[in-house]
């Protein structure tokens, strides 16, 4: 793969670009604090701003590194933070990569994560290589596997007791899509 990092990237609605540590307080506030928001998510609510800051920071040294891939979503026409896209694991051997995604929940029900998600994966399939891109979601999540769907990835099948979440360890359904099913 020809790794290019977190670009600027826009779609019809969403600026998806680098995080900065302004972002810290509009993170906190519209998802990273939220127990409904993070119930399935892998990393703990945030208790604080500094939490918020901390994993900003994180991107921030990750940036550094062509194979790091973490967005800030942004609505164009507010420039309201409203979540984050990455892509949590990198195969290089089999030119893979696993995507994650947060929105906050007053956003949900727009579409934003299948907008986001759909403008990174033209990039990753045209411009980095990727062959496969899949997600994983918590079964008690189906909601998050409709955004998937709407991906036009492929449910492939349930992997009993592979994750660790807030709820704790956990079934998760995986969907995916190949570049020559776009």
């Amino acid at each position: 793969m020809k790794h290019i990092g977190t670009i600027a990237l826009n779609s019809k609605r969403l600026a998806l670009r680098r995080f900065t540590i302004d972002d810290a307080e509009a993170m906190f506030t519209n998802w990273a604090s939220d127990d409904n928001v993070t119930r399935y998510l892998t990393w703990p609510t945030h208790k604080s701003i500094d939490d918020s800051k901390q994993f900003i920071n994180f991107c921030l040294d990750g940036y550094k590194d062509l194979p790091f891939y973490n967005w800030a979503i942004e609505l164009k026409d507010t420039h309201e933070l409203i979540g984050s896209i990455s892509m949590v694991n990198v195969y290089e051997d089999t030119c893979s990569m696993e995507m994650g995604w947060v929105i906050g929940k007053k956003y949900w029900g727009n579409g934003y994560a299948p907008e986001a998600a759909e403008c990174i994966m033209n990039v990753l399939f045209d411009e980095v290589g990727v062959n496969c891109i899949f997600a994983k979601h918590d079964t008690n999540n189906p909601k998050s596997g409709r955004a998937m769907q709407k991906l036009g990835m492929k449910f492939e099948g349930v992997i009993r007791q592979c994750n660790r979440n807030n709820q704790g360890i956990v079934d998760c359904a995986r969907y995916s899509i190949l570049k020559s099913e776009r």
